[in-house]
């Protein structure tokens, strides 16, 4: 394992929080109703393929990814369609969906359900490709891209590298840390699936050194696989995201306004490698995924493994029940994750955790003054200037807004969160965001 790294430029240390970094993943059972949306992912929804009164098992396609980035969607229970209506989404809209009354448990044939570990690869890249998109598979880190359109690099790009994210530097949350630890050869396994894909020589695996456990178990099993490194980053929010990542195990700089593959890397999730394993090994689409389910209040706080679809009720009553101090519950982590806005929210792709803070937690200190300190600087990994942002968006300033590369902001919540004002720095740079890619857009006819 090479020496302790980390990218240049800002970050912070909020308190970890890891309570269930020991907590063993448990498999949920599912609820008696699930509501799967059919827009899980970033890019158009899927389109349905069943209808009311339609029977379907673990693995049966719901809905289909027509469009060029979109993905397909898997029922993960068994049991009757009860309607094909909307539901409501981490964020507070309705969005297109299925849902199923549960009855059994029954799944596709196709599907190996066996715990036999399956290391020969015999599927060439550009099939890989193919059944990644018919699996659904995105990326599992809470992003939602679909993975197959990475994995399809533009003619003139060249890629030599694929880069595996198992930071997982969000405070509170553990699943990466417990699939890198229980399912560790599966993982390498799907990051050698993927790197076929990709047709290059060289993985790296980013790992963060609060996690000494995950690193010296994936270092020792990937001496087995000669294409794959791993690397111990030091902790520093926002480590996790693609271009900090990049900077920190490659020393590559992914410029404003360009992705990963013009520096020449894919970066993938370790949650998405597992996923990649199941369908290219083991026939299985992608219908289920790790969630932290924790809070300080909490009772029986862990990692679970729920059914895609399952309501996040469902989820909290298996971690000990709503406590009566809760203020706010989170999709997520708490620097980048969504206050719900209803518990029958479901568990989607990208859900990596839920989080529940209580009243103290929760509250927002009143905001002062800005006072020049310059700390949202300091602390903007990408090179903003948060103040300016924000108030260039209070201003309604859109144009300068575009000016000062308001887009190239990660949405990390940094600067939010060194403010010594309080200031809602992150909420005008996302209402920038917004307005800005609406006047593009218009401008563009």
């Amino acid at each position: 394992m090479a020496v302790v790294k980390t990218f240049p430029m800002g970050g912070v240390h909020p308190p970890e929080n890891k309570f269930t970094a020991d907590s063993a993943i448990q498999v949920l059972d599912p609820p008696d109703e699930v509501a799967i949306l059919l827009g899980q992912h970033i890019g158009a929804p899927a389109e349905a393929v069943v209808q009311k009164g339609d029977k379907v098992k673990v693995g049966t396609l719901i809905g289909e990814g027509k469009a060029f980035i979109s993905a397909n969607v898997h029922s993960s229970v068994s049991g009757t369609v009860k309607r094909v209506d909307e539901a409501l989404d981490a964020a507070g809209f309705r969005k297109p969906a299925v849902v199923i009354s549960v009855e059994g448990d029954e799944w596709e044939e196709s599907i190996d359900r066996s715990p036999d570990l399956v290391t020969e690869i015999g599927t060439p890249p550009e099939e890989i490709v193919q059944r990644i998109k018919a699996a659904g598979i995105v990326g599992m880190g809470g992003a939602a891209f679909p993975t197959n359109v990475k994995y399809m690099v533009p003619e003139g790009k060249q890629v030599d590298t694929l880069v595996i994210n198992g930071v997982e530097c969000e405070p509170y949350l553990t699943a990466d840390h417990r699939l890198m630890l229980e399912h560790t050869d599966e993982i390498l396994v799907g990051i050698e699936v993927l790197r076929r894909a990709l047709q290059v020589e060289r993985a790296v695996i980013g790992i963060e050194e609060n996690k000494p456990d995950a690193i010296e178990v994936m270092s020792a099993h990937a001496e087995r696989f000669s294409h794959i490194e791993v690397y111990g980053l030091k902790v520093q929010y926002p480590q996790g995201a693609e271009k900090q990542l990049i900077k920190a195990i490659l020393d590559r700089e992914v410029p404003g306004g360009k992705l990963p593959l013009d520096v020449g890397c894919v970066v993938n999730n370790v949650g998405t490698a597992l996923a990649a394993y199941h369908e290219i090994q083991k026939n299985r689409p992608l219908i289920d995924r790790v969630v932290t389910v924790t809070g300080s209040s909490l009772d029986k706080r862990g990692n679970f493994l729920i059914r895609i679809g399952t309501p996040f009720s469902h989820a909290i009553e298996a971690a000990g029940g709503m406590p009566g101090d809760v203020a706010k519950v989170i999709a997520g982590g708490p620097m980048m994750g969504k206050a719900v806005p209803d518990l029958n929210v479901s568990v989607t792709k990208g859900t990596s955790g839920i989080l529940l803070l209580n009243k103290r937690e929760a509250q927002r200190e009143e905001t002062v003054a800005c006072i020049r300190c310059s700390k949202c600087v300091t602390a903007c990994p990408i090179g903003l200037e948060p103040y300016l942002l924000e108030k260039l968006a209070r201003m309604e300033y859109w144009e300068q807004s575009d000016e000062h590369d308001v887009l190239d902001c990660i949405e990390c919540g940094s600067c939010s969160y060194i403010c010594p004002s309080n200031r809602p720095l992150l909420d005008y740079i996302k209402l920038g965001k917004v307005k800005v890619h609406e006047m593009r857009r218009a401008s563009a006819g």
